[in-house]
């Protein structure tokens, strides 16, 4: 897909109609089903110096902001029923935020909210601060947690509840869905697994990924106020060389959904709230031109080498670069979304809307025999990673050569024997573990605490005809597929109606890792060798979710089921605080400020001294403006900040006797078709630390200004 034909297709959709804006049309009427509010707030963590979670790169940290994270809340109330949806711009949800944010609504709502009505799913992108885990293995490239981007996650999705319940108006929801084919958005980048799976399921569907997307409108007395879009896509359009906080191509979605609705001109601001959830996206890449060899040969198809070797691997997005990737990648979902929106007419009906949670124990789940697919009942296993693990994939290669596809630990045996050193697996672990080759015992590991979770949330939402499913991990295509016709058949024969509309909302309360179905975890690429707790993985989760489904058709009691700990008291932080800064900062580095004019498409650069980005995370706020002169009245008018996709914040250090903590940030701004001619000038804000007193004091400075010209 070139960049080209993208634009084409949303010409297209416009010249049909479909894409325009949405607040020129309202179809609800009364009676209203439900009481609706939808909110955002800012979740951008540590813009400096933090891990970024995805790729497990100990070099790739922060060093500034291509665009911002937001939580986007979504509550719907039916009756006494309040269940409130909230999409993070961040790799996955853990515990620990989940945790977080219950103890802080309800000391603002006291008894309003628990496990079972709050569901927080997240986009899976590569390009944000890590360190929100409890869980060490998640710890690894961020040396430990950061409690300032836990502190800071927890409470933007607080603040964007609470927008939420402070937008509340009666109104209804609208459910579309269709399948987004052309342009190409996905692809499977395991196709050697997948086709493992049973020739007969594979023909019920046309593709080996999930082309379905489907849409949810929020439509208030007032008129349209939100929507979520589920679609099976991984955030790995930026790659592992990507230093800036980015919400990768669900982000610039949702940016241009709000910005279409809103027309505001800065991100992140509403009131419309538009989010792109996450699914079954466990198998599923947005780099749809395939995986190539540094020669321009397509990569080995069963483990992805190049010559034997791994890292050569890589795989290309539809675009120029990484940037241009994720751009076409949103741009198709935002389009094809809008469209799914403007035409939604199918409403969904009050009185049916409830939900369950379970807390499951996966390191010992008796699966039944109507489940494992072998005749006789079976086990899961204490967590384990393969050595494919360590491999990483075609969106991102790992090092040392380790291979997917492997079902022997002597291809890797110094670093198979490093595992056996940090915990050595029984016997047991490692024939229910088969044909897994074990490279870490995970699940034996706590130092000092868990190394990966056992203790795993399940939860439904239901609404009228739509299932939405949080499940704590990455599900692989046919995977999600098998768990949506296990909980769909489930439903329906305990009476809900025909339509019933399943939805896997994925990376949702806690982080588990991948799902793959048994036949795929045989073929041990990475997705099979990261599913941790055996082949009976899937298995377990049909049956668990099968007994929830049940529970909320039919209002069952819930068994007693085991606690999920707070470890927040047991982390530790190694990461270093800033110590000071030096500089003077907020001014413009010589021979870095602007030039006198600038024609449309233009970039337009700045360099200033700085402080650390982490003295402050400067939540609805930012580290840069451009701003216009008003000619009228002689002000100066934000136009753009850190949160519009053409600016950049780029944030380094600078290591130079005698200024030892000196930085420096550098202010790029890529002028937009359609800005308007005129006067311009950039600022750069921010927060400095003194050597010796260590007070935190705000900075600013300015640009020369410059003229726009067309």
């Amino acid at each position: 897909m070139s960049l080209s034909r993208s634009v084409v297709f949303s010409l297209l959709l416009l010249l049909l109609g479909t894409i325009t804006p949405a607040s020129t049309t309202t179809t609800t009427t009364a009676p209203y089903a439900f009481t609706l509010g939808t909110g955002i707030a800012d979740i951008t963590g540590p813009a400096a110096e933090v891990g970024m979670m995805g790729y497990v790169q100990f070099g790739q940290s922060s060093a500034g902001i291509h665009f911002r994270q937001y939580a986007r809340a979504f509550v719907v109330e039916d009756g006494p029923t309040t269940l409130t949806f909230v999409n993070l711009d961040l790799c996955f949800t853990s515990s620990a935020i989940k945790m977080g944010v219950i103890k802080e609504l309800n000391n603002l709502y006291p008894g309003l909210y628990s496990n079972e009505n709050l569901m927080i799913s997240s986009t899976h992108t590569h390009s944000a601060p890590g360190g929100f885990s409890w869980n060490t293995l998640y710890q690894l490239t961020t040396y430990g947690v950061s409690r300032q981007n836990i502190g800071g996650v927890v409470s933007g999705i607080v603040e964007a509840i609470k927008d939420a319940r402070g937008s509340m108006e009666e109104g209804n929801l609208l459910i579309n869905q269709d399948e987004l084919i052309t342009p190409q958005s996905n692809i499977n980048r395991s196709p050697y697994a997948y086709m493992m799976n049973p020739a007969e399921e594979r023909a019920k569907y046309q593709h080996d990924v999930d082309k379905m997307m489907v849409s949810l409108r929020f439509e208030g007395k007032s008129g349209p106020i939100g929507a979520i879009n589920w679609f099976a896509v991984h955030g790995t359009s930026m790659n592992n060389t990507n230093l800036l906080i980015s919400g990768d191509n669900k982000g610039y979605a949702a940016m241009q959904f709000e910005e279409e609705m809103n027309r505001s001109g800065i991100p992140g601001r509403g009131p419309f709230v538009a989010a792109f959830g996450q699914s079954n996206e466990g198998d599923v890449s947005p780099n749809t031109k395939g995986a190539f060899c540094p020669d321009g040969t397509p990569c080995s198809y069963k483990d992805s080498t190049c010559g034997g070797w791994a890292e050569g691997c890589r795989s290309i997005g539809p675009g120029d670069d990484m940037y241009d990737s994720t751009r076409i990648i949103g741009e198709q979902q935002f389009s094809f979304a809008y469209n799914l929106f403007k035409t939604a007419t199918s409403t969904l009906t009050g009185g049916n809307t409830t939900a369950v949670h379970a807390f499951v124990d996966f390191f010992n789940v008796t699966v039944s025999a109507a489940y494992t697919g072998t005749g006789a009942p079976a086990t899961t296993c204490p967590a384990a990673i393969g050595d494919a693990t360590a491999a990483g994939t075609t969106d991102g290669a790992g090092d040392f050569n380790f291979h997917q596809a492997t079902n022997s630990s002597s291809t890797n045996p110094i670093w198979n024997l490093v595992g056996r050193f940090l915990h050595e697996p029984s016997k047991e672990v490692i024939a229910c573990q088969e044909p897994k080759p074990i490279l870490v015992f995970v699940g034996g590991v706590r130092v000092p605490t868990p190394m990966a979770a056992n203790i795993l949330p399940l939860q439904v939402f239901r609404i009228g005809r739509l299932a939405i499913v949080a499940v704590p991990g990455e599900f692989t295509t046919m995977s999600g597929r098998r768990l949506r016709e296990t909980i769909r058949n489930t439903m329906i024969a305990n009476g809900a109606p025909s339509d019933t509309v399943v939805v896997i909302a994925g990376l949702a309360n806690e982080y588990s890792q991948y799902v793959a179905t048994p036949e795929e975890y045989t073929a041990q690429r990475y997705e099979g060798a990261s599913t941790l707790y055996g082949p009976m993985t899937l298995p377990a989760y049909q049956q668990e979710f099968s007994v929830l489904a049940k529970r909320l058709m039919t209002g069952s009691p819930a068994p007693s089921y085991p606690a999920q700990l707070d470890y927040s008291q047991d982390v530790y932080q190694f990461q270093p605080g800033v110590f000071f800064d030096d500089g003077p900062a907020g001014e413009i580095v010589r021979g870095f400020n602007t030039h006198s004019s600038y024609a449309i498409g233009a970039t337009v650069l700045a360099k200033f001294y700085s402080g650390d980005p982490r003295n402050s995370l400067r939540h609805g706020d930012s580290f840069l403006t451009v701003e216009k002169l008003e000619e009228k009245n002689g002000k100066w008018v934000v136009v753009a900040t850190d949160a519009n996709w053409e600016t950049k914040f780029q944030w380094e250090r600078h290591y130079s006797f005698p200024e030892i903590a000196e930085s420096y940030a550098t202010i790029t701004w890529t002028i937009p078709p359609g800005t308007p001619v005129g006067t311009y000038r950039l600022r750069h804000s921010g927060d400095s630390k003194h050597a010796f007193t260590g007070k935190v004091s705000q900075f600013t400075g300015v640009t020369t200004s410059f003229k726009v010209t067309a």
